[in-house]
């Protein structure tokens, strides 16, 4: 027994959409037929009576409409799995947001944002990144504004 693996021929993914289905591949071609194939390089292929011949093309409902390599595919999960936490606190699911803007923030400002992920990470065990970071921020100082408004922070801070 070999260990070669056996893939799905092309008979099974191809077929014709202009004459009688091809017979059945049952072994692979070998790597320099594979090169050398008009068929596979998307050319169009000649008989050995000099004929022209279409290249073959993928065709829903191709091969009974099974799906060759259905045995090789991992069924995928309907959740994702959870991976260890090292004793951080565990992800949650991500928030969609609709609308987006971008800033343009000084190289040290980024650096202070990073810090303070690395911070909340390493130290308090808050995973989050900077663009939740950034939100809770802002939302820190509207509901400061809307607090105390002349004297809130954000106030006091645009008007140096």
């Amino acid at each position: 027994m070999t260990r070669r693996p056996t893939l799905p021929g092309a008979a099974e993914l191809f077929r014709r959409t202009d004459a009688a289905p091809a017979p059945e591949v049952t072994e692979l071609p070998s790597i320099s037929a594979t090169v050398s194939s008009p068929a596979l390089r998307g050319g169009p292929a000649r008989r050995g009576d000099g004929e022209t011949t279409a290249p073959l093309t993928l065709v829903p409902g191709g091969a009974d409409d099974a799906d060759p390599l259905a045995s090789f595919r991992q069924p995928t999960p309907a959740v994702a799995p959870v991976r260890p936490t090292r004793g951080r606190a565990q992800r949650t699911e991500r928030t969609k947001h609709d609308e987006k803007i971008t800033v343009y923030i000084s190289a040290e400002e980024l650096l202070a944002l990073e810090s303070a992920r690395l911070t909340l990470r390493g130290q308090y065990g808050v995973a989050a990144d900077r663009g939740r970071i950034v939100r809770e921020a802002i939302n820190v100082l509207l509901a400061d504004l809307a607090e105390r408004g002349e004297d809130s922070v954000l106030v006091q801070r645009l008007k140096k």
